[in-house]
């Protein structure tokens, strides 16, 4: 064998070592021979990629109404992403990606030629970025024995983003890598893949994407930052025309389209989202709060897993919700302002007129977040943090006029003057059959006011409370037909003082409305249709001489002392702890202290809790928690989660068909405090019931409202409770909150496509429910007599109405 041959035997078995060497090497970095290289992706994985997907929430009837997410991402089809941007990738990134096979040979060469002259530049294909981005094959995660070897840490990175491209172009067509790699990297500013990025910088579709908007986002891949036209526009600018100029290199755009395109400037409309997009408003906390305490139970996240999350609430309803609120309330802020004109509304009693709050405005400011930052800025000088409050700029405030709100000039103390005038209101609306949250409206206007009046907010419900004083009386065998003389009472009972310690004597004889009485003998049902506050006391009392079995009469004496009231204790505290009972069983669960004055709604309670307690009456006494989310898929479509009402029976159904009867006497009795209803077109072939309540000196104006397939609560006050009407004939919650329940199921009986139809509740035979004694009984309309008993506060003389007096 000769010498040139015995050179080439030996080349050639160097080239087997060689190639063997290197396909050992690559085994052993796939397989991660003795943990050495860190794992690297398996078929499965590649065949079906997993990255973060955004959850989308559904109303129940269809809509889209927003997206849960950690990385703000919606996968798109090819067909859906504009040519523009593929052209704009391939020109900048990987002109040969539909030649190669996943790795670039000219590129490498290329890449270590431009090395070794000391510019280092980047070389890994469309494909290599997309295995990077997708299996995080640079993470810690992914490492091995090796990774703290300097150098080679990067070689093994670099041989697993080559073996994972070759096979996802094995695996995949070049349409789908594309669309792969254009659904998965990140575009900075919390937008991740095409669809995101077209929204969040010109709010648009990726389909609808033209040439320079498309060669700017493809630029901005170099580095989201230095790149973004947000925070380094003249960068983006110079970016982009280096994308378009590549564009023109490889033909993909003309030389005249070149030259108009680099003069445009960049025109931006910015949709940039937090970690959630969509109209959710007020119930959103809620029903995060909701999902996240699922999801820790289920090891799922809301945010990554891409779930469909079905909603109660239905979008229409929410629709009309918002549209009533904002009817009434608009017209309702124009008589405030003018019942207030030329003073302040933030007032207390004095006698029987009404004294200015001093320092109201500038003990509220002191509160704000805005102000302790103004004085720790300027050190505690308090004349400094005064200029900047009363110094006058532009901003945009809250105006019914005007939906996108008002731009003025106005300092932030004169921001605050304003902004306490405005009333707010709240509603929610529910299917007392299946506990579905049907509209959940917490507010005014969300994007200027984020506290929710439904769930969020506590109030004073005055007299929608007291239909658990008649439910627990009736529970605990009277009659709607019951009748108690309407007289002025007194009661006594003793407390250690919180001031001095020292025993003290309380005497409290709780009035009504117009400060007398009738002193006519009225049915239970008479007197709750026309809120008689003295009825409902004297109704407590008796409750707590006949204390119910499931009610543990020591443990309520204990309580007592606890609360430092003093032995002996009366009767009507002891009613009180049984008021409170039925309350909590009907679903009640704000802190509900024991007084006298419980039955008057004396205590705060949320709007959500209300509605679910009135559900009760409708569904047989069985009090079924409101819900809002009715079932929720996977990311495939399969349902992995449907949610059934959780549900107790809290009264029996004798007493909650009792208890809608009662409720229907503040529409059919003389004088209910409901009868306004009847000027809405909404009684007709329909069955209305329900309440109405008005706080301690007007703050608050609720009314509860019930038919034989829907329950809904409305709220209407200030912010502050020092601020409201200063006469029970406007601030009651007959005027404030009942016309928005009349508008707003009005708009609901007139959206056939809903198909809630009005209708009647269920006659004894029909809820097959046996009434054991007698309860029809309803007050004649004898000759019209002056009553100076009307309305439903405990605290503000009304205006004399003639009614009729049992």
């Amino acid at each position: 064998m000769s010498k040139p041959q015995r050179n080439a035997r030996r080349l050639w078995k160097a080239a087997i070592f060689l190639m063997i060497g290197v396909v050992g090497y690559i085994k052993a970095v796939e397989h991660n021979f003795l943990w050495l290289f860190g794992g690297s992706p398996s078929m499965e994985s590649l065949q079906r990629p997993k990255f973060d997907i955004p959850s989308e929430v559904y109303t129940a009837d269809g809509k889209l109404v927003g997206k849960y997410f950690k990385e703000n991402r919606t996968p798109v089809e090819y067909n859906k992403i504009s040519p523009f941007v593929v052209k704009a990738l391939l020109a900048t990134e990987d002109i040969r990606f539909y030649e190669h096979t996943g790795i670039d040979p000219e590129a490498l060469v290329s890449v270590l030629y431009s090395a070794l002259r000391g510019d280092n530049r980047g070389g890994s294909t469309i494909t290599q970025q997309l295995a990077k981005n997708l299996y995080k094959i640079r993470t810690e995660a992914s490492q091995g024995m090796l990774a703290n070897i300097k150098g080679l840490s990067t070689i093994i990175a670099k041989t697993k983003e080559w073996i994972t491209s070759v096979k996802l172009e094995n695996t995949y067509t070049k349409e789908e890598v594309m669309t792969m790699y254009l659904n998965t990297v990140d575009f900075g500013s919390n937008s991740f893949g095409i669809k995101a990025a077209a929204k969040t910088f010109f709010n648009t579709s990726p389909d609808s994407l033209r040439v320079e908007e498309a060669a700017m986002l493809v630029g901005m891949l170099k580095a989201t930052t230095s790149y973004n036209p947000r925070k380094n526009y003249e960068n983006a600018m110079r970016r982009r025309n280096t994308v378009l100029g590549q564009m023109l290199k490889y033909n993909f755009v003309s030389q005249k389209s070149y030259d108009s395109l680099t003069k445009l400037p960049i025109t931006l409309k910015i949709t940039e989202s937090g970690h959630f997009d969509g109209p959710l408003d007020y119930y959103g906390n809620y029903l995060t709060g909701v999902l996240k305490t699922w999801g820790e139970g289920n090891n799922a996240d809301i945010y990554t897993d891409g779930l469909k999350i079905y909603l109660t609430v239905d979008s229409r309803m929410q629709q009309h919700a918002q549209e009533a609120i904002a009817e009434h309330m608009k017209d309702l802020q124009k008589k405030f302002d003018r019942h207030w004109k030329g003073r302040n509304p933030w007032v207390s009693p004095k006698g029987n007129s009404w004294e200015e709050i001093p320092h109201f405005i500038e003990d509220q400011m002191a509160k704000t977040p805005y102000y302790k930052m103004l004085v720790k800025r300027y050190d505690n000088n308090l004349d400094s943090v005064n200029a900047v409050l009363n110094r006058p700029h532009k901003m945009v405030v809250f105006n019914w006029s005007k939906p996108e709100g008002d731009t003025v000039e106005m300092s932030a103390m004169d921001s605050l003057r304003y902004y306490k005038r405005i009333l707010h209101a709240g509603l929610m609306t529910i299917d007392p059959f299946t506990g579905h949250i049907k509209a959940w409206q917490g507010g005014i206007d969300y994007h200027f006011f984020k506290y929710d009046h439904v769930k969020q907010s506590r109030r004073q419900p005055g007299s929608t409370f007291k239909p658990f004083v008649y439910a627990a009386a009736i529970d605990q065998g009277q009659s709607p037909c019951f009748k108690i003389q309407d007289v002025r009472r007194s009661y006594q009972y003793r407390e250690k003082s919180h001031k001095t310690g020292a025993d003290t004597t309380i005497d409290w004889s709780p009035q009504n409305a117009a400060r007398s009485n009738s002193g006519g003998m009225m049915t239970l049902r008479y007197a709750m249709g026309r809120s008689i506050n003295s009825i409902a006391v004297q109704l407590t009392e008796m409750l707590g001489a006949k204390f119910p079995t499931d009610l543990n009469h020591d443990t309520i004496t204990k309580e007592l002392h606890k609360l430092e009231y003093l032995e002996p204790f009366p009767e009507i505290l002891y009613g009180a702890s049984v008021v409170r009972h039925y309350a909590q069983k009907l679903g009640i669960s704000s802190p509900l202290r024991i007084t006298p004055s419980i039955g008057l709604g004396s205590n705060d309670v949320t709007l959500y809790e209300m509605v679910g307690a009135y559900a009760s009456f409708v569904n047989n006494g069985m009090w079924t928690r409101p819900m809002m989310v009715s079932r929720i898929e996977d990311r495939n479509g399969n349902v992995i989660k449907q949610f059934n009402a959780y549900t107790k029976q809290a009264v029996s159904p004798e007493t909650a068909f009792l208890m809608v009867y009662m409720l229907k006497g503040t529409l059919q009795e003389p004088g209910g405090t409901a009868q306004g209803l009847w000027g809405y077109h909404i009684t007709r072939g329909n069955e209305l019931a329900g309440k109405t309540g008005t706080s301690s000196n007007q703050s608050d104006g609720w009314f509860m409202g019930v038919t034989h397939n829907l329950v809904t609560g409305v709220w209407v006050g200030a912010d502050e409770r020092s601020i409201h009407f200063r006469e029970l004939r406007q601030g009651e919650g007959s005027k404030t909150a009942l016309p928005i329940y009349g508008l707003f199921m009005e708009r609901i009986y007139e959206d056939k496509s809903l198909g809630i139809k009005p209708g009647f509740f269920p006659t004894e035979k029909k809820a097959g429910i046996v009434i054991r004694q007698k309860y029809k009984c309803p007050t004649p309309y004898p000759k019209k007599v002056v009553d100076t008993t009307s309305t439903d506060s405990a605290t503000t003389p009304a205006v004399t109405t003639e009614i009729a007096v049992p």
